[in-house]
């Protein structure tokens, strides 16, 4: 019995491994011509029943090719002749190769850059060079037309897979090119504290202060081209090529002469246009650290940069050489950066076409994210600055270096700045901060009138917990200012290129709009700029350090509505820290240190839930303070019915409404 028994367990186990050979359906699998089932005796022991049960298994001929089912043979090309008869199998005519369907790849995937050079010689494998375009056949998953994976594309959808954004190589296996087209409409309403000029356009105003309402028109058609070697996501580029021109047209319609040109014959509107390059650049990989990709690359050209996490110091697309990478598993990141700053357009704000101003800008920092905290990243940087100034008029006929004011003479500047920022979260506490110290020498400020030492902080510090749907947030913002513009020593802090994403930025009147200061040819503070620096011009200006500086207290909340719709709200009381540099500069004591209040209200919706289609909108208004109807509150004498009559003008409401349309494929 226990002998019978092992048998019928190990007949058991071979019918197991010979059942699918034995049990497959014959007229699917087929290894060769038809054969007849030999007599079987029944074996008389284990062994024998093994060997008879081996004998028995189809054997494919080595010399002979499979066949293919009646139903799957390939329809193109003449069926194979029979053998003759009385020839042996082996030496049949081979069958044709297996040839299968060849479904097309998912979405947009252009054709093939590989030269074939490899031919099917096994009917065991078909070569398949580009290992991108594999082909998926059709399936309608939900049986109805909705958004489901598996589908095919089109050269526009930039949704789905497409050769055109980078999905496909263009060239081999690892380059490939991805091509964005931006369209980006602004109009924007806005009411600006302005002169009535010495030519008014409106002749029966005797008032100092003209109308400041402004309509402002700004349309961006942006176009980028990226060529790059690599394996996309898998790993770092090897090199890199991008060119990203931008076709402007702006238009500007004010109610005051002498603002849309110095020559106020121009009138009182003004169209233009400007073509600049915002990215030129190549970008190589030099090499891998580790195992986790941990690199180094340089880039040089015009290229894009952000020093900090907020833009504080500086953010501009400019000329420079860069070289960067990281350490640790992406832990650590670093950057070495030298800039020769283009001069800018005055009315687009974009590059004109290779001309640098004289400026030469050195910036190192350092990055380490899970400092202390896990979700925290401290960064430490240096930025030098030197900047020769010279003599430069704007595409208006203004005069901006060296500002037209004082002592009209170039000067020089030479400075440093030391900071320390973070951004991330603590536990639930969200946080971003900044300190900036910022020092050297300026010799010869034209407010000063004589050479200066510059010694100036920043602080920044934003707090917010989510809830949510709900972020609420409070911020502070503090810039020195100088309480003695004559002494020798410089106190105000300004930056060298700003953009800073904080306290409501775009948002924000104050931040939004630059607000002249009137007799001057300064502004109080520069569009899409914190600080109340006292340049001629952010953008084409130098910065200056003998100015009021800033306090800055905000309570906001970025509102998620729907999935769709976002809405920011902010609130943000200002002050200047320091009024001596104002009393110096229009000739009048005791000016108040409140700006005023700001308050804005704006909103983001993407109605297909994508970075596709985003339609912006935001209203702010500043009420002005003491301090700001001191600086824009003039006194003017005429003569009336009950003789010399004495009319103080202060400044009113200040409001800015605008609304975006952004398209991006």
């Amino acid at each position: 019995m226990a002998k019978r028994g092992a048998g019928v367990i190990a007949a058991f186990s071979l019918s197991i491994i010979c059942g699918p050979v034995w049990g497959r359906d014959m007229d699917r699998v087929w290894f060769g011509p038809p054969q007849v089932e030999p007599n079987v005796v029944q074996p008389s022991s284990f062994s024998e029943a093994t060997a008879a049960l081996l004998a028995q298994r189809f054997r494919r001929p080595e010399t002979e090719e499979p066949q293919v089912p009646e139903e799957e043979k390939p329809l193109a090309g003449p069926a194979p002749e029979p053998a003759p008869q009385g020839v042996p199998a082996a030496a049949e005519q081979a069958h044709p190769l297996i040839q299968t369907p060849q479904e097309p790849p998912l979405g947009f995937a252009g054709s093939s850059g590989i030269r074939p050079r490899a031919v099917q010689t096994s009917p065991d494998f078909i070569p398949i060079e580009d290992r991108w375009r594999l082909g998926f056949p059709s399936w309608d998953r939900y049986e109805r037309r909705i958004e489901a994976p598996y589908v095919k594309g089109h050269w526009w959808d930039p949704y789905n897979q497409n050769v055109l954004k980078g999905d496909y190589p263009i060239v081999g296996q690892h380059t490939f090119l991805n091509i964005s087209a931006i369209s980006d409409t602004l109009i924007e309403g806005r009411r600006i504290p302005l002169p009535s000029n010495v030519s008014a356009a409106n002749p029966d105003r005797a008032e100092f202060f003209g109308s400041g309402d402004q309509f402002f028109l700004n349309q961006n058609f942006i176009f980028s081209f990226e060529l790059f070697h690599g394996d996309t996501a898998f790993k770092p580029r090897d090199w890199e090529f991008r060119i990203t021109p931008v076709f402007n047209i702006n238009y500007l319609s004010v109610q005051e002469t002498g603002v849309v040109n110095i020559d106020v014959r121009e009138g009182t509107m003004r169209t233009d246009g400007h073509v600049g390059i915002q990215d030129l650049f190549v970008e190589y990989h030099l090499g891998d650290l580790s195992p986790a990709y941990d690199f180094v690359s340089a880039r040089a050209g015009i290229q894009g940069f952000t020093s900090d996490f907020r833009g504080f110091i500086f953010s501009d697309n400019t000329l420079a050489f860069r070289l960067f990478g990281n350490l640790q598993s992406n832990r650590n990141q670093w950057n070495l950066v030298y800039l020769s700053p283009l001069e800018k357009d005055t009315n687009s704000g974009l590059n004109t076409s290779f001309i640098t101003r004289g400026q030469h800008i050195a910036i190192a920092n350092f990055f380490r994210q899970d400092f202390l905290w896990p979700g925290y990243t401290a960064q430490l940087s240096f930025h030098y600055l030197h900047d020769d100034g010279g003599i430069h008029f704007d595409r208006n006929g203004f005069l901006v270096r060296p500002a037209a004011v004082g002592i009209v003479k170039p000067h020089t500047l030479d400075v440093v700045y030391l900071g320390w920022t973070g951004d991330g979260h603590i536990g639930p506490l969200n946080i971003s901060h900044a300190f900036y110290q910022v020092l050297g020498h300026d010799d010869r400020n034209p407010i000063a009138g004589r050479p200066l030492d510059v010694s100036a902080q920043m602080v920044a510090v934003e707090l917010s917990i989510d809830f949510d749907w709900l972020r609420p947030k409070a911020s502070f913002f503090w810039a020195s200012g100088d309480s003695s513009p004559t002494n020798g020593h410089a106190t105000g802090f300004d930056a060298i290129f700003d953009n800073p994403n904080f306290a409501g930025a775009g948002f924000s009147y104050w931040n939004r709009q630059a607000l002249p200061l009137t007799s001057t040819g300064l502004e109080l503070v520069g569009r899409n700029s914190l600080l109340p620096s006292l340049r001629s011009s952010k953008i084409e200006g130098q910065p200056n350090f003998v100015n009021p500086g800033l306090f800055l207290l905000n309570l906001g909340a970025d509102v998620e509505l729907t999935p769709k719709l976002r809405a920011l709200v902010n609130l943000n009381l200002l002050r200047f820290h320091r009024t001596e540099s104002l009393e110096l500069l229009l000739f009048q004591p005791r000016i108040r240190h409140d700006i005023g209040l700001d308050y804005s209200l704006g909103f983001q919706y993407r109605p297909f839930l994508n970075e596709n289609v985003v339609i912006t909108a935001g209203a702010a208004a500043l009420t002005p303070g003491d301090g700001l109807k001191d600086v824009y509150t003039s006194t003017t004498f005429r003569f009336g019915e009950k003789g010399l009559e004495i009319i103080k003008q202060g400044v009113d409401t200040l409001y800015s409404v605008f609304a975006a349309l952004t398209l991006t494929y």
